[in-house]
């Protein structure tokens, strides 16, 4: 299991490694997120660019029907396996739904404010990065609900404090956020977790940076939320509940993830 985690983390990073070094300390501003082009897209990266766009502006809404492949293939000027695997990955990214016999439906839209911070073709890898976490730190607050010690919860509670304070003066605190992260890894007293967020830091600090920034923007409550998911890890662990401390990570990472969009399958 070790080695394929190991493995697959190797493998996601050099798929994510066209990502730029973020400054964490930094404030929000207007396309201050930016990637580096390293490949250039496909016709099917370009197609779901296209419908992503349309479904953010609104000209697909939430909960309406897309066009069929065939029309869609007609204005786009491409084939239908082409439209098909735009449609995938929006389906994969949970943006878009199909429907036997009816057709495809849009669920949710990426947050207006979305594209001040990241670009839209980025939205996709961001969403893996969160996948990706999902699994790989719920397992680790699952070990480190059964193996810390009292060292481990103290600097857990230190770090929680730490990004508690970047909260209340309304800074991004990606280093705070991180570091919490990391002390819940490294209670799991397995060096497979921890060095797997070591290595994805770049990576894991650009999302992390872009759901801060949405939050700031957003009423006061989304921080109360947010630090009550962490306080809900971090209890969890305190009082030996794997399975809660599993389910309450991984609550945590995919709510992130979709505080990123608007709308969605439960509306």
């Amino acid at each position: 299991m070790y080695f394929r985690l190991a493995r697959a983390a190797t493998v996601f990073y050099t798929q994510m490694r066209f990502i730029k070094k973020l400054d964490a300390n930094a404030q929000p501003s207007n396309k201050e997120i930016t990637l580096s082009e390293t490949r250039l897209p496909s016709l099917a990266d370009q197609v779901y660019d296209k419908l992503l766009t349309k479904i953010l502006e609104e000209e697909y809404p939430v909960h309406s029907r897309l066009p069929t492949e065939e029309m869609l293939a007609e204005n786009f000027g491409v084939s239908r396996p082409i439209i098909r695997g735009a449609l995938s990955r929006l389906r994969d990214d949970g943006i878009v739904q199909s429907r036997r016999g009816s057709g495809s439906y849009v669920l949710r839209r990426p947050d207006r404010e979305l594209i001040s911070f990241v670009p839209l073709e980025s939205v996709s890898d961001v969403q893996r990065c969160y996948e990706f976490r999902i699994d790989v730190e719920g397992a680790a607050a699952a070990w480190a609900a059964r193996r810390r010690d009292d060292e481990d919860l103290a600097a857990m509670d230190a770090a929680y404090q730490v990004m508690e304070q970047t909260y209340q003066q309304n800074a991004l605190g990606v280093d705070a956020d991180q570091r919490l992260h990391l002390t819940v890894a490294r209670a799991a007293k397995n060096p497979f977790f921890s060095s797997v967020l070591e290595s994805l830091s770049e990576q894991i600090a650009y999302g992390v940076k872009l759901s801060r920034s949405l939050t700031l923007l957003d009423a006061p409550v989304r921080q109360e939320l947010v630090l009550a998911e962490h306080r809900a890890v971090l209890d969890a662990i305190r009082l030996k509940q794997p399975e809660v401390a599993q389910a309450t990570m991984r609550h945590h990472i995919t709510a992130a993830k979709d505080r990123m969009f608007v709308g969605t399958q439960d509306d």
